[in-house]
């Protein structure tokens, strides 16, 4: 007889591992509180304008292909990757651009015609940084820790030396480049993962690598087509997939996963996978204290958090063909503004991030018009010093329109909104379970890393497993 799995959540990590356990056998029914899949792979429709609700950068397309190809298919047949050249165009205060490329001749040139010997150095650090990449995907990646000895072993703690990840990823960044400009561009992609560049262990500086020798690609239709695609394998498989529907409590006998509780509702399973962000789960999933072990509600919310964000969802009744599918402008002072998120005052001069999918992808928009998403790091809510109101919102948002009017294109932007909508940390926190609204779940320092992060297989309980944010990787 197939053993029944129930997955809670269906986030990204969530969806990835109903496919693979309902390939391999089980019969696998998945439940989500929203009412579609994605979790921050969401989606947001309005006026015929779509948006993405949350991730929008596709690196390495072949790993986001892989579980497809794993139950047999063509995943060309459920999702196309388009490859992006400029990745991405930086805008610094004082006007100058840099469009962040994957020719690589043509970037080592550039960097070279800015800052004589600069070319030298960005060669060393994709020579040193691709060295530690794969010591880290081999080692610490691509390996759970299940116990101790996974990690405390000669061979593991060798490898761990070889990283070299006591320094920043900004400090590690200067090593090797001299140019200040050239130094936030290669050192900014912390702010992915939800941390400064300044306090970011320097593995991190892998990102930009990854970035130029295996490109930013698009996905078609948008990141939430991959969401999509992952539901149509699912439910191809026979996979049952549960909306509008939140799970109250995961259930356990003797420290062993039951099933779990909705309202008054019991539904037995033989294991449990919980796709929901770790320190959510722990705090209101999770009643069992022998399961919850150091995990406790004090531990939990004394753990460190990912920065939020603030994010404008924009439909324009007119095209701005100056954009980039991918567009980062810096702030002022690029240090005022990293202090301000992560000390908790919501930054004054902020960098922020344009993404225009609409400048390539003519289903996310009207024909004629532009669907914009804007995002902001804010500080997460733990850690704020003031409250999301409507007068807060309505002020910063006011605050980015100012320069955003100062673009090419965007001047009379308020005359041509067609669509509007925001997210901001109190929406991660209450619609995506995010504790205090950090966007990216527990913060990746180096004592909340790999063997330091929360287990997939759960130490406290058997048949409990964890996908997605806050987990290891």
């Amino acid at each position: 007889m197939k053993k029944n799995v129930l997955v809670v959540g269906s986030g990204v990590a969530g969806l990835t591992t109903a496919v693979r356990l309902q390939h391999d056998g089980y019969n696998v029914t998945l439940y989500e509180q929203r009412d579609h899949v994605g979790g921050k792979m969401g989606q947001i429709k309005g006026n015929g304008y779509t948006f993405d609700l949350g991730p929008t950068i596709v690196m390495m397309p072949h790993i986001y292909k892989e579980v497809l190809a794993y139950t047999g298919v063509n995943p060309d047949d459920y999702i196309q990757f388009q490859p992006l050249d400029p990745m991405y165009r930086i805008t610094y205060p004082d006007g100058e651009t840099i469009d962040a490329t994957t020719d690589l001749e043509k970037m080592t040139y550039d960097f070279e015609q800015r800052t004589p010997g600069t070319a030298q150095g960005f060669l060393s650090y994709l020579n040193d940084t691709y060295t530690k990449y794969q010591v880290a995907k081999d080692h610490f990646i691509e390996k759970s820790f299940r116990k101790k000895t996974d990690f405390y072993n000669p061979k593991t703690l060798w490898q761990a030396l070889k990283l070299k990840t006591f320094d920043s990823a900004h400090h590690t960044i200067a090593k090797y480049i001299k140019d200040e400009k050239i130094q936030k561009m290669l050192s900014f992609q912390t702010l992915y993962i939800g941390i400064s560049p300044k306090k970011g262990p320097s593995i991190y500086t892998i990102i930009p690598m990854i970035e130029t020798l295996y490109g930013v690609h698009y996905a078609k239709g948008g990141m939430y087509a991959y969401a999509a695609a992952l539901e149509r394998r699912f439910k191809e498989l026979g996979g049952k997939i549960v909306l509008n529907t939140r799970v109250d409590e995961v259930l356990f006998e003797n420290q062993v996963a039951k099933g779990i509780r909705i309202q008054d509702k019991t539904i037995d399973a033989d294991a449990v996978v919980v796709n929901a962000d770790f320190p959510h789960a722990m705090n209101n999933l999770i009643k069992d204290k022998r399961v919850k072990g150091k995990y406790t509600e004090e531990k939990i919310n004394n753990l460190a958090y990912s920065c939020s964000v603030f994010l404008m969802y924009i439909g324009l009744k007119k095209k701005v063909p100056s954009l980039k599918v991918h567009n980062l402008y810096f702030g002022g002072d690029f240090d005022q503004n990293l202090n301000q998120i992560f000390s908790g005052v919501l930054p004054e001069d902020p960098a922020y991030y344009i993404y225009s999918p609409s400048q390539i992808d003519d289903s996310v928009a009207p024909e004629g018009h532009e669907a914009i998403y804007v995002l902001v790091p804010v500080p997460e809510l733990k850690t704020a010093t003031f409250e999301w109101t409507e007068e807060v919102k309505e002020s910063y948002k006011q605050k980015i329109f100012a320069k955003m009017k100062t673009l090419e294109g965007l001047v009379d932007m308020e005359d041509h909104i067609d669509f509007f909508t925001t997210m901001t940390p109190p929406d991660f926190e209450a619609d995506l379970s995010a504790q205090f609204g950090a966007t990216f779940g527990l913060a990746p320092t180096l004592g909340q890393s790999n063997y330091f992060r929360p287990k997939n297989v759960h130490p406290y309980a058997k048949k409990l497993y964890f996908a997605g944010s806050s987990v290891h990787p």
